[in-house]
């Protein structure tokens, strides 16, 4: 990965510096990072903390670690977010959480944590290591997410693992070990400690999950789910039917989806002379187009808070402030590692506003194409779309003005919500591509299409012509006669609101 072109899976750094060690004071004791070593481990609230067998096991994992007298460092952000009380009630009962907590996996909520940008800050001291000498930090988690950015702008390396393997991550302290020949550290009598010494047996687990995990704990802490807690009880909620907006608040702002929406449905609509907005290459992920994670402190978002009078401490994830459609069309392709063709291999979450040549953030490009009353397009290689973090994915890119998406290959799920979201998805014939058609992006592209949407089919080709002149054909992935209907319609959420107050009356 070292080796590897800048992308997924692929960081360029040189040969002469990839065993650099990079000394660093940490609260006045000396302190050394190089590529590879871990910052975050984190057990996560995901699909594996419902398994009571990995997370008692990552606690005995911890608790041999602590009788061998093995530590984590202390500038490895550990944390435990159990996805139930439950966890809490049989780490308690056996025993074991306190080994968790000697080395830091302290319980620190319960629910989406490091898998979304949640972990909060890294210490200074060891934010400014990674920064000012360009290090590849890791984060090991036991959750399912870890695409770029997504767990932290810092952890450029991003693995998961089961709940005891993070433990046991954390204890190395680095990702670039060979757990069968490397000894992991050294214990408290001087001697090596290595994998097989601190890792549990089934017989080990299978009995303390018997003796520890009871159904009485799930009862206890189901049967109340209904009546909420303090907190939550006092909350002051108005009276009324329908949802009283809060022009105020931060969180939750009325999308404009419906905005000056008719009862007749648009009709299909080309692209005329639109701006190329962000020129991609391969294996472009949702979490590369969707917000998530930490809203960085030089983005359109914060911006937008801090205009508001929010502090950078309350700005909280993309997650959280998801119903605020003004937060996550301002996140929408602003990942920290977005690689656009138009920046000439700088990576981040910039474009070039073609008709200026000004680099602004992407936010900012779009808005001064939309005020212009300027449509935009995005081109880009094969799996467009591939991951997680589906809606705003799509959501976003509508409400920055994309038109249409022209990629060499869609993943499924994010192409079928494209033509949910209004926009057109087209596909490259094979064997074409950018390059090979000689597309810079800095071109202006239109796309004419049939202003009835009975003259559309599914998959037929579709032709492109750009400013100078030069015209590929395309074949149009709308995949069956819903989508037509759903993209005749300007997007799913128009069409629902037509046909139930069609279906009222």
């Amino acid at each position: 990965c070292l080796d590897n072109k800048v992308g997924f899976k692929g960081f360029a750094v040189p040969k002469e510096s990839q065993n650099k060690v990079v000394q660093f004071p940490f609260h006045g004791t000396p302190a050394q990072m190089k590529h590879g070593d871990v910052v975050i481990a984190a057990i996560t609230s995901c699909t594996n903390t419902s398994n009571p067998s990995v997370m008692l096991g990552a606690a005995l994992v911890a608790k041999k670690a602590c009788e061998l007298g093995l530590e984590v460092k202390p500038w490895i952000k550990t944390s435990l977010a159990p996805g139930s009380g439950v966890v809490t009630k049989y780490l308690e009962k056996s025993g074991l959480q306190k080994y968790l907590n000697h080395l830091g996996f302290h319980i620190v909520g319960y629910g989406c944590t490091t898998c979304i940008g949640n972990s909060g800050d890294l210490d200074e001291a060891v934010s400014t290591a990674i920064s000012e000498n360009d290090i590849v930090a890791a984060a090991v988690l036991s959750g399912n997410r870890n695409f770029e950015g997504r767990v932290h702008p810092l952890t450029r390396a991003n693995y998961l693992a089961s709940p005891p393997l993070v433990v046991a991550y954390a204890l190395a302290g680095t990702v670039d070990i060979d757990f069968n020949t490397e000894p992991i550290g050294t214990g408290k009598d001087g001697k090596e400690i290595f994998f097989e010494d601190i890792w549990p047996s089934n017989e080990e687990v299978a009995e303390v999950v018997q003796a520890s995990v009871l159904p009485d704990m799930f009862k206890a802490t189901y049967e109340a789910i209904t009546k909420g807690n303090p907190m939550w009880n006092q909350l002051s909620v108005p009276s009324g039917t329908l949802y009283a907006w809060d022009p105020k608040s931060t969180y939750i702002h009325e999308p404009p989806y419906f905005k000056d929406m008719t009862m007749s449905p648009p009709g299909p609509h080309g692209v005329k002379d639109a701006f190329c907005l962000l020129n991609f290459g391969d294996s472009i992920t949702t979490d590369h187009i969707s917000p998530a994670g930490s809203i960085h402190k030089d983005s359109p978002a914060a911006k937008y808070l801090m205009e508001r009078g929010v502090d950078r401490k309350d700005f909280n994830s993309y997650g959280s402030r998801r119903g605020n459609d003004e937060i996550m069309a301002r996140g929408t392709f602003a990942n920290i590692r977005l690689v656009n063709k138009l920046l000439n291999g700088e990576v981040g979450p910039k474009t070039i506003h073609i008709p200026t040549g000004e680099k602004l953030s992407v936010f900012d490009a779009a808005m001064r194409y939309k005020s212009a009353s300027v449509g935009t397009i995005v081109l880009a290689g094969a799996e467009y779309g591939s991951g997680s973090s589906r809606d705003w994915a799509a959501k976003g890119p509508m409400l920055l003005g994309v038109k249409t998406v022209i990629a060499k290959s869609f993943e499924r799920i994010h192409r079928s919500n494209l033509v949910g979201m209004g926009i057109i998805p087209l596909c490259f014939k094979p064997g074409e591509d950018t390059e090979t058609l000689g597309l810079t992006g800095h071109e202006r592209y239109s796309i004419d299409l049939p202003s009835s949407v009975s003259e559309l089919r599914p998959g037929q080709d579709v032709v492109v012509v750009t400013g100078s002149g030069k015209s590929f054909t395309c074949t149009a992935r709308f995949d069956t006669e819903v989508e037509l209907a759903y993209f005749d319609h300007g997007g799913i959420l128009p069409y629902v609101i037509r046909n139930l107050i069609n279906a009222k009356h």
